[in-house]
């Protein structure tokens, strides 16, 4: 990907990034106003179309992107061209692996996508002068890790119910309804392939369960995408969580 740098004469950081959500909820709030000054002369934002690659399998990073809006999909392929979705990536993720000169996944925006794009020295430099900005993608990693660990019991052991209900569940916590919440609505983020081949199911086994889920009056549908849940309890129920 091809990035355009901008520079500004002055210090004070950019609106659009005292506002941003990122600046509020992922790593840039560990920044104070001349790191988050100096962010905004060598950050530059671009909207990606779904099915935009980020990045290769073993390709060479020369930057690093925060997520704005969108999902972004992780996938590792295999000698033979096989290929697996490993993990999803919601707003406000950092994507990229510092102090690494290739990536080992490929990353694909998913849905369109708003990303914040930092070239890689510029970054790194930031992180070894901001102890918390470190301990930020720090936390990140470790629940990176953790929601791994729950994706190999979801599909080593659930059902495929659970397994479904579980993988709505997921994106129902990450558009982060308000506080006491009961009832969210999203869009599917990935066609039933993708869903299928993220959870080790067939497309028929993904649409047979999200019909009984519908029927069940545990989900509402609207189209083939918008998905509304009435109760997040009853869906974390059937996730057997």
């Amino acid at each position: 990907m091809s990035i355009a740098l901008r520079s500004v004469g002055w210090r004070e950081p950019a609106l659009q990034c005292v506002l941003c959500d990122a600046r509020r909820k992922g790593i840039c709030g560990a920044l104070d106003d001349d790191q988050l000054a100096t962010f905004d002369r060598a950050s530059h934002r671009v909207v990606l179309e779904s099915g935009a690659e980020l990045v290769g399998d073993a390709e060479r990073f020369d930057h690093f992107a925060i997520l704005l809006s969108g999902v972004v999909k992780l996938t590792k392929t295999l000698s033979d061209g096989r290929q697996q979705i490993v993990g999803l990536q919601f707003a406000p993720d950092f994507l990229g692996r510092p102090f690494r000169s290739e990536s080992n996944l490929n990353a694909e925006a998913a849905t369109e996508i708003s990303v914040c794009i930092v070239p890689k020295p510029a970054f790194e430099r930031m992180m070894l002068e901001s102890p918390e900005l470190e301990r930020r993608l720090y936390r990140q990693a470790l629940d990176e890790l953790d929601q791994a660990r729950d994706w190999m019991v979801a599909l080593g052991r659930k059902t495929a119910s659970e397994k479904i209900a579980s993988f709505l569940l997921m994106i129902a916590r990450c558009v982060q309804p308000a506080a006491g919440q009961a009832s969210t609505s999203f869009d599917l983020p990935l066609t039933r392939a993708d869903i299928a081949d993220f959870l080790g199911l067939t497309i028929e086994t993904v649409s047979r369960q999200l019909t009984r889920l519908r029927r069940d009056k545990i989900i509402a549908m609207t189209g083939t995408r918008r998905i509304t849940v009435p109760n997040l309890a009853r869906l974390e129920a059937r996730a057997g969580n």
